[in-house]
């Protein structure tokens, strides 16, 4: 029997402003510092500091 490895879970590419403010949401990830590195939120949406595109592929390797 193998060790079971922890998925991280990948934050969404928009906010989707529900008031519960889901598990995903970029904004309760970057306030709990559990957002990859390379990555924050504006203006509700999650965009990279380097200024380059948001790509679910690009994102999972990040995480």
């Amino acid at each position: 029997m193998g060790k079971k490895s922890q998925v991280r879970k990948l934050p969404k590419t928009e906010c989707c402003v529900s008031s519960s403010k889901c598990g995903r949401c970029p904004l309760r990830m970057l306030k709990e510092g559990t957002l990859p590195t390379g990555y924050t939120v504006k203006k509700r949406k999650l965009v990279r500091v380097d200024g380059k595109k948001v790509t679910k592929k690009k994102l999972a390797k990040a995480a």
